[in-house]
């Protein structure tokens, strides 16, 4: 019998960095929505205290961990999977699924629906966990990208477009 040598992908470090970059930025958005939108603070108060999240590519990454600290606020934990423990992992099975997912080409249902999402953890908290993701690509995204990434866009105030938009991309970028 002949040995076949395993083919292993080449590496793709601009995608990787893509990825990050938007898995960072995501991360501190929900941060920044949990303060400001009563929606997304209703959805983590459904969430049992020090209760972590973590959403990102198999098998290496890059990870986005979100977590509800033992005074029910919502927070950025990073990106590294080994600091904390993780109580829902919500992981696209290659990271050009998970890059799909990030260019807007697919909405999170779509690539569940796909087979491309491996959850590990409670059901009830991973469709949470999208709602929340939905909410916050809502407040990042431009409406005719956001109608890609999500399943129905929302009718919301001109307050909650505006206003609510303002303050969440504030803190995101300044981190509180």
């Amino acid at each position: 019998m002949e040995t076949f040598v395993e083919i292993k992908p080449g590496r793709k470090p601009l995608q990787r960095i893509y990825l990050g970059t938007m898995l960072w930025f995501v991360g501190r958005a929900i941060q920044a929505a949990a303060r400001v939108d009563n929606q997304v603070k209703k959805e983590f108060q459904s969430m049992p205290p020090n209760y972590t999240f973590s959403l990102g590519a198999f098998p290496n990454g890059p990870y986005m961990v979100v977590g509800k600290n033992d005074r029910g606020k919502a927070t950025y934990l990073g990106g590294d999977l080994s600091k904390q423990p993780v109580d829902l992992e919500m992981t696209l099975k290659s990271m050009e699924h998970l890059f799909v997912l990030f260019t807007f080409r697919e909405s999170t249902p779509t690539a569940n629906s796909r087979d491309r999402m491996i959850v590990n953890g409670d059901v009830p908290q991973a469709c949470a966990a999208v709602r929340i993701l939905d909410i916050v690509q809502v407040y990042l995204l431009p409406k005719f990208i956001a109608r890609l990434a999500i399943k129905r866009y929302p009718k919301w105030s001109l307050k909650r477009h505006t206003l609510d938009r303002t303050l969440i991309l504030i803190r995101t970028l300044i981190g509180i």
